[in-house]
């Protein structure tokens, strides 16, 4: 292998969809996923990189590097406007694909899209309309893998295309990548392709033979898996090895005490298989490019967009009008909406999660889940691979970073200018390039601190500290050094550190733009509805 890059890498960004921190082998967990593992064999993963807490903000700030606020999308995708967010990806940023196709690359994007507020008439804020030059996939957030909603290619629909009996979203993500590659390689055209997996996002539908591979995987349950997953997370060198794990949810029941064991873990199977899918795609995409002689030219980015979900579905008001959920398969069978053991999930004719119980242990060893910016929401897997780009293999970076900084280290692969050096109405990224420590630089400033809000839960990451809090609750500091499940709040030891990071935090949020949550509240209350809602 030569460490000397090549002028035009090509780029494969591949995300994730409410995957845990530690589900992947790579990062403790006993979820069999061999290619990602050989991934991060090949390049480096990230102990400490941050997302947002949610889908669509992290979509937003990933493509464009800039915070979700400034990007239009600081919750959802619901238009809040005046007072919130208008849901949409605005033009204050250019997304990745915008500014490599100027550069001459062909430009794809492959599933999950959810940074529109209007998924049915196309707009400024589709794909194909922010620098991709191909779209296949889903505009809303989730759905069915059998017959997926608001599916299209390009701009115009094709949901008779999820009508064959063998028809599985990931499965059909999968095979558009693998399509794409061979046509920018057959072109000989450097290219960027982004691949953004639902799976393991609910509804649990999964394939047989993928559930037939993890049965009886998580029968001990939570309470000893947790541990187990804390102790391969120690040998892996992920965490130190004095690292306290955080307590099983205060609101959920020992694993002695649950009524139905075997379903409960048959609903940890399904979201397994659905990551075991999503691996074996990850395996062909691998593949391909070695088979066409350009893996060595690849950089492949492997990514979550928050922590792991807490949801037991339906868990919205009017969960049933929304445009991710259809009452009957493709084949008119009626859908089984909820956990319950009698809803064995896995199947088309089922809708449902697997809960809180089974997302904290996907988040081991932190606490909290996707929405909050305590480490459990915003805590993610992150790995870079990158041949002929000089980086180390199987190393492990330990120095904080964020979504923000993706951009910047994919445009500095390419040799490719960001444009708003030259236009003054374009928003420069927020982040920095990570190039120096994929290579196993000693950096000693990264672009720290580091600021997270969603929904009214906001934090700042300065070094080892860490100010946080939960909607309508009380500021809280944790030293993450000693403390990185935090688990002692040391606000009342340390008031100085404490108010220092919060007028960061507050100059922070007045300069990108964070709408006042409570404004939102309001909003929403005067709709007949509440806070729960505000936040999606």
């Amino acid at each position: 292998m030569t460490n000397t890059p090549p002028a035009r890498p090509n780029i494969v960004l591949i995300m994730a969809d409410d995957l845990g921190y530690s589900d992947l082998g790579c990062y403790g967990g006993e979820i069999p996923t061999p290619n990602l593992d050989a991934l991060a064999a090949d390049g480096v993963r990230f102990s400490h990189f941050y997302t947002t807490a949610r889908c669509s903000p992290s979509r937003a700030s990933l493509l464009t590097g800039l915070h979700p606020h400034q990007t239009g999308i600081g919750v959802l995708t619901a238009d809040d406007a005046p007072v919130g967010y208008p849901g949409s990806l605005n033009a204050a940023g250019k997304t990745l694909a915008e500014i490599l196709s100027v550069a001459g690359y062909a430009t794809s994007a492959v599933g999950k899209w959810h940074l529109a507020s209007d998924v049915w008439t196309p707009n400024d804020a589709w794909p194909t309309r922010r620098g991709f030059d191909y779209f296949y996939g889903t505009l809303t957030g989730c759905g069915s893998f059998f017959d997926p909603p608001t599916l299209v290619r390009g701009e115009a629909p094709i949901s008779s295309e999820a009508l064959a009996d063998d028809y599985y979203y990931t499965d059909a993500i999968t095979d558009e990548a693998v399509e794409r590659i061979g046509a920018a390689a057959d072109a000989e055209e450097p290219f960027l392709l982004y691949v953004a997996y639902t799976a393991p996002h609910w509804p649990l539908h999964a394939l047989d033979g993928d559930i037939e591979q993890v049965a009886g995987l998580f029968d001990e349950g939570w309470d000893v898996l947790r541990e187990s997953r804390l102790a391969r997370q120690k040998e892996l060198g992920l965490v130190d090895d004095d690292t306290t794990l955080s307590p099983r949810d205060s609101e959920e029941q020992p694993w002695s005490e649950v009524g139905e064991p075997r379903w409960q873990a048959q609903r940890m199977e399904a979201y397994a298989a659905q990551v075991v899918r999503m691996d074996a795609g990850i395996g062909r995409i691998r593949a391909v490019l070695q088979d066409r002689g350009i893996g060595e030219d690849t950089i492949v980015v492997f990514l979550s967009d928050n922590g792991a979900s807490p949801e037991e579905v339906p868990h919205i008001r009017n969960f049933e009008q929304r445009d991710f959920y259809r009452p009957v398969t493709r084949d008119g069978d009626p859908v089984r909406l909820g956990n319950s053991p009698e809803i064995r999930p896995g199947g088309a004719d089922t809708f449902s999660s697997y809960g809180r119980p089974w997302a904290n242990v996907s988040n081991t060893p932190f606490r909290l889940y996707k929405k909050w910016v305590h480490e459990g929401g915003v805590a993610a897997p992150f790995i870079f691979s990158w041949p002929r780009g000089g980086v180390a293999s199987g190393e492990i970076v330990h120095e904080p970073q964020q979504l923000t900084s993706v951009l910047p280290t994919l445009l500095e692969a390419c040799g490719v200018e960001h444009p708003s050096a030259e236009t003054a109405n374009i928003l420069p990224p927020e982040g920095r390039t990570l190039l120096p420590l994929v290579r196993g630089a000693a950096v000693a400033d990264q672009g720290t601190p580091l600021f997270w809000e969603h929904s009214g839960n906001a934090a700042v990451r300065d070094g080892r500290w860490k100010l946080v809090r939960q909607y309508a609750s009380p500021w809280e500091l944790y030293d993450l050094e000693s403390d990185p499940t935090e688990l002692v709040d040391v606000v009342d030891e340390f008031p100085e550190t404490a108010q220092g990071l919060f007028e960061a935090w507050v100059a922070w949020a007045a300069r990108v733009g964070v709408r006042d949550f409570e404004r939102i509240v309001d909003l929403y209350e005067l709709r007949g509805l509440n806070a729960s809602d505000a936040a999606g």
